[in-house]
């Protein structure tokens, strides 16, 4: 089994960060990984992207061209992706950032107001966990549990009085999914 994953949107979304948990939980079962980062050289508002590629085997090489599920965080990265997906693949579109239908049939596609979900739960910058929260639901790779665990233990010290709110972004998008 090889599972690759881009995860694309603006820096500061914390597009990174929901690699790195992917990459650290997937570790943590045991499972073989790489995750690859790539972003402009702005803070802020530039492009940023990760591949995570999570497999029960040794991997050949980082490079990720036709991933089977992807995370898009706004228009530009589900412009640039969406037909790299796998067939059968799996897309996930915070539409509170996407304001057009995804063209290709012949994929899962998961919409969701993320950043809007977000803002409900008090934090905009939670989208990452709610979209990470459906990415999971939705493909059988690592376990939610897993993701939590891996959570608490990988979450930047001066941010743990986030960690509630960050497995409430988790469950909400997981959650949205299944209504």
């Amino acid at each position: 089994m090889q599972t690759e994953i881009i995860i694309a949107g603006f820096g500061g979304q914390g597009v990174l960060f929901a690699g790195q948990l992917l990459a650290y939980t997937a570790m943590e079962e045991g499972l073989d990984v790489t995750w690859y980062p790539s972003y402009g050289p702005e803070m802020r508002g530039g492009t940023a992207n990760c591949t995570v590629i999570i497999a029960d085997e040794e991997i050949g090489a980082p490079v990720v061209t036709r991933p089977t599920a992807c995370i898009a965080m706004n228009l530009p990265s589900l412009d640039k992706y969406e037909n790299l997906v796998k067939k059968d693949g799996i897309l996930i579109i915070d539409s509170s950032m996407v304001d057009r239908p995804v063209k290709r049939e012949d994929v899962r596609t998961v919409v969701l107001p993320a950043s809007s979900l977000a803002e409900e739960l008090g934090n905009k910058r939670m989208s990452n966990m709610i979209l990470l929260g459906a990415l999971i639901a939705n493909l059988p790779v690592i376990s939610m549990e897993s993701f939590e665990r891996s959570l608490k233990e990988h979450l930047p010290e001066r941010h743990m009085h986030l960690l509630e709110a960050n497995v409430k972004a988790l469950e909400k998008g997981a959650s949205y999914v299944a209504e």
